[in-house]
């Protein structure tokens, strides 16, 4: 019995390992430091660090506090970013394949960001030749539309022809 064709197929079982483990890790870490409370605690550490220069005399180790700290937490959230943007940017090409592959569409172009450099550019020049065409095309009409309102008119409009 086949389900039917407006329901997703069933997922498939989740592995439950480092790479699971690290991808909930990832997505959750995105979604809370992506958020305005994210930035104004990061803001409070900022102005909170400030504050204190004068009790250090803003010496180099109350500098190396917020270096190292910045400095470590930029390292580790470049790897955050990357596994989340790396899964969105799957997830995008995986729906676009689906959208080639079941409509009228080539489908050489599902799969197209595996291409060869070579195979990219001979796509971009037969889409640049297509707009070329289309611009001209909209240029001959848009002229064909002014031609027509430049020719004077030997009746008024709404009046039957002699």
């Amino acid at each position: 019995m086949h389900a039917p064709p407006d329901e997703p197929p069933p997922a498939a079982p989740v592995a439950d390992g480092p790479a699971e483990g690290f991808r909930r890790f990832a997505f959750w870490v995105a979604g809370a430091l992506g958020t305005h409370w994210a930035f104004l605690a990061a803001v409070l550490v900022v102005v909170g660090w400030a504050v204190t220069g004068p009790l250090f005399h803003f010496g180099e180790q109350w500098q190396l506090v917020i270096n190292t700290g910045t400095t470590i937490i930029t390292f580790l959230m470049v790897f955050i970013i990357q596994t989340t943007q790396n899964r969105d940017g799957r997830a995008i090409q995986l729906k676009l394949d689906e959208l080639i592959r079941s409509s009228k569409a080539r489908n050489a172009f599902a799969d197209l960001e595996h291409a060869t450099d070579q195979e990219l550019d001979t796509l971009q020049r037969e889409f640049s030749s297509l707009r070329r065409q289309g611009v001209e095309a909209g240029n001959a009409f848009a002229r064909a539309q002014r031609v027509a309102r430049e020719q004077p008119r030997t009746r008024e409009p709404g009046q039957p022809s002699k």
